[in-house]
């Protein structure tokens, strides 16, 4: 009986890690298209230069 617990318990683990594995991959996607998004989409400075869009 004991091994057949431990063996649910891993599976239950590792399909836990796999989804949220998979949700951590669906936010670094959406943060790189944010982040690619204000890249193109910067303004202007003064003069015309194109300064850093970021404030860190």
């Amino acid at each position: 009986m004991l091994p057949l617990l431990l063996v649910l318990l891993l599976i239950l683990v590792l399909f836990g890690a796999g989804f949220a594995v998979k949700v951590l991959w669906w936010i670094a996607l959406a943060v790189l298209a944010l982040w690619l998004l204000g890249f193109l989409f910067r303004s202007a400075g003064p003069g015309g230069a194109r300064g850093r869009w970021y404030r860190w």
